[in-house]
């Protein structure tokens, strides 16, 4: 069922650990766009952007920005999509380093944070409460940049989060606010966790937002849509 160029990235991953999340990663995308679009399986065709986010190449008229993100760490794999709004998923395992402290490990991301995050993270409390605080963060700039399919180059430091106890959560973008994005983080289990990123078509990087059908959304379309719960995970064990 996977596609060659798919099969030939999922084979060429160095440990079968890795294999296993890229497969069930590509049969978690044909499986969505079989339950949600009702394609046979036979007629899905993914693709990638250059930058390598993958899209449904032949769009659905009536969910015509039909998107979705996959992503897999630890024992998860997972898939958010969204009808209308751009959609970013990232899954982190809240793993000790090994062979430095805390502080060392995180220091080594230091470029990537700015110096409000840093500030929140270093004050978080005990060394598993400061990487628990790094991997929030960590977890949301992912879900970000995968949400408007850009690429590893895309500079993190330019994004700046702000929270109130992790509920009610912000982006600023090269120091401005942006209203146009919502966010969430869920726990998944005590090594695991998750953020969603939903926001407005028209940030999608160029090569991406030509696979959307409306890149022009009304405000208070928009504005509906990020306002409406989100909805927990289904979890299947396999």
């Amino acid at each position: 069922m996977l596609q060659p160029p798919s099969f030939r990235r999922t084979t060429a991953l160095p440990s079968t650990d890795d294999r296993k999340r890229a497969l069930f990663s590509r049969l978690l995308q044909y499986s969505l766009v079989r339950h949600v679009l009702h394609i046979p399986f036979r007629q899905i065709s993914i693709c990638r952007t250059p930058e390598g986010k993958p899209y449904l190449q032949k769009n659905c008229s009536t969910f015509p920005n039909f998107n979705f993100n996959t992503s897999h760490q630890g024992d998860y794999v997972g898939i958010a999509s969204e009808p209308l709004c751009l959609v970013g998923l990232d899954i982190v395992s809240v793993s000790k380093p090994q062979g430095e402290t805390t502080t060392e490990f995180i220091s080594n991301f230091s470029s990537y944070l700015t110096d409000h995050e840093w500030s929140c993270i270093v004050r978080a409390g005990t060394p598993t409460e400061v990487l628990t605080e790094f991997y929030r963060y960590w977890c949301l700039k992912e879900a970000f940049v995968k949400a408007i399919g850009a690429g590893v180059g895309f500079g993190l430091h330019r994004l700046e989060f702000h929270h109130e106890h992790w509920t009610n959560i912000s982006i600023h973008v090269d120091g401005e606010l942006s209203k146009k994005w919502r966010f969430w983080i869920f726990k998944l289990d005590e090594m695991h966790m998750a953020s969603i990123a939903k926001g407005h078509p028209e940030d999608a990087v160029s090569s991406y937002k030509e696979t959307l059908s409306n890149a022009i959304v009304a405000e208070e379309q928009l504005r509906s849509t990020l306002e409406s719960p989100e909805e927990a995970f289904t979890f299947w064990t396999v």
